[in-house]
C-alpha cells in the first residue's frame, strides 16, 4: 500500500499485527492511557505516577534497587546510559558477543574509550558461562562485564547466574541487556547479581517505543558517584544527575515524555494484575505453540536447541524459500509483520515475536493461517 504525502494521516494508515522483534502490540487499556491529556512533568499528579512506575519496575526487574527508573529514550538509549555511567577511557570491558546487540555494546564501549575484550560465540548459540568467567580471570580488573540476556537478533536465551555469582565481591560491574527479556522471562536482577540492567518498553512490557527501564545497584552507584576519575561524559544520561529529579529534591532535569509514562504505568498495572509467573507461563506456552505449528509446516529452529527464547523465535524457512519476498507478502497482503535476519542471519531467517499483549493464541493462529494461504504448506 502506498499513501501519497497529500493524504497521509494517522487515520489513513493500515493497522498491522506486530509479530516481529518489536515493537509489539499494545492493549486497548494502554492506548487509552496514551491518549490521556498531558500533565506537566513537575505536576504533583504526574510525580505520583512516576514514583509508582519506578516501584512497579522494581517488581518486574526483581530488585530493591533505589535507583530504578525509565530513561527517556529507546532501548539503545538504555544501553548508552548503562555504559556511559560505568566506563571511562582506558577501562577494560569484557563483552559477550553472539549477535547484533552484543556487537552494538562493543561499538559503544569502544567509542567511550574502553579496551574491549570480546567473548564470542556463533550467532544462534549462547556463550558458555565458563568462557566468560575465564575471560574475567584473565582481566580481573575489568570495569564492566556485559552480557545480552535475550539476544533479539537470534532468539538466544543467555544464562546469567553463574557469571553473576562469580562476580560477587569483585569490583567489576555486571551489565545486563534485558531489552527483550523484561516482562517475558525472569530477569531477577538481585538474584543474578546484575549491577546495571536495562530494557525497553516496546517488547514484552507492551507499550510504544520511547522509554528504557534501567536499574543500578548500590555498588554501581558507588562506582558512578565516587569511583570515577572523570565526570560522566553524557549529562543527559548521568544517573547521579537524573537522581535529583527522581528524588525528594524534584530538581528539573528534562521534560520527560509524559504520555509514554502514562502508557507504561498502565502496562505495569496490567502486569501486576496478571502476575509475573502467569505472564511468563503465557509467553512460554505461546512460544511452544508457535514452534509446534510452524515446525509442522517445515520451519526449523535457528537457535541452539534448548536455548531459545519463548517470546522471540528465530526460524529458517522451508526449502529454498525467499524469506524477504515472503515477509513482504505477509505484511502487504495479510497485515502481519515479522522480522528478518540481521548480520550473518540476513536473508536466512524469520524472527517471530510473541510479546506482551501479542503473546496470544489468536496471534499464532493468524500467522499460521496466513502461512497456509501463502502456500508454504505443511512439511
Amino acid at each position: 500500500m502506498t499513501v501519497s504525502s497529500l493524504d497521509l494521516t494517522v487515520g489513513s494508515l493500515t493497522p498491522r499485527l506486530l509479530l516481529g522483534p518489536g515493537p509489539s502490540p499494545v492493549s486497548p487499556r494502554v492506548l487509552r492511557a496514551l491518549a490521556h491529556p498531558p500533565l506537566g512533568h513537575l505536576d504533583p499528579q504526574f510525580l505520583a505516577v512516576l514514583d509508582d512506575v519506578n516501584e512497579r519496575l522494581r517488581g518486574v526487574f526483581g530488585t530493591t534497587n533505589d535507583v530504578t527508573y525509565a530513561v527517556s529514550g529507546t532501548g539503545s538509549a538504555g544501553m548508552q546510559a548503562a555504559l556511559v555511567n560505568a566506563l571511562e577511557p582506558g577501562d577494560t570491558a569484557i563483552i559477550g558477543v553472539n549477535g547484533y546487540f552484543g556487537t552494538r555494546l562493543v561499538e559503544m564501549a569502544r567509542r567511550l574509550g574502553a579496551n574491549v575484550v570480546q567473548v564470542e560465540a556463533e550467532w544462534g548459540r549462547i556463550i558458555e558461562p565458563e568462557r566468560v568467567i575465564e575471560a574475567h580471570g584473565k582481566h580481573p580488573g575489568a570495569r564492566v562485564l556485559a552480557l545480552v540476556q535475550a539476544e533479539t537478533s537470534t532468539g538466544a536465551w543467555q544464562p546469567l547466574h553463574e557469571v553473576g555469582a562469580h562476580l560477587r565481591g569483585s569490583e567489576t560491574l555486571f551489565v545486563v541487556d534485558a531489552v527483550t527479556a523484561l516482562g517475558g522471562i525472569p530477569v531477577e536482577v538481585d538474584q543474578v547479581g546484575a549491577d546495571i540492567c536495562y530494557s525497553a518498553t516496546q517488547k514484552c512490557i507492551g507499550t510504544p517505543p520511547g522509554l528504557s527501564p534501567i536499574t543500578y545497584s548500590p555498588k554501581a552507584m558507588r562506582a558512578i558517584g565516587q569511583g570515577r576519575k572523570t565526570p560522566v561524559t553524557s549529562w543527559y544520561f548521568d544517573a547521579t544527575v537524573i537522581g535529583t529529579y527522581l528524588g525528594p529534591e524534584r530538581r528539573y532535569h528534562h521534560t520527560v515524555p509524559i504520555n509514554l509514562f502514562f502508557a507504561l504505568h498502565e502496562a505495569l498495572r496490567e502486569i501486576d494484575e496478571e502476575g509475573l509467573a502467569s505472564r511468563f507461563e503465557r509467553h512460554g506456552r505461546m512460544g511452544a505453540l508457535l514452534r509446534e505449528e510452524l515446525g509442522a509446516r517445515g520451519f526449523t529452529p535457528f537457535t541452539e536447541t534448548g536455548r531459545g527464547l519463548p517470546q522471540l523465535t528465530a526460524l529458517r524457512l522451508p526449502g529454498d524459500a525467499d524469506e524477504a519476498s515472503l515477509r513482504s507478502v505477509l505484511l502487504n497482503e495479510h497485515g502481519i509483520e515479522v522480522g528478518g535476519g540481521l548480520g550473518p542471519a540476513k536473508g536466512k531467517i524469520w524472527r517471530v515475536g510473541l510479546m506482551g499483549h501479542g503473546a496470544s493464541e489468536e496471534s499464532v493462529n493468524r500467522l499460521v493461517e496466513a502461512v497456509d494461504r501463502m502456500g508454504m504448506g505443511r512439511a
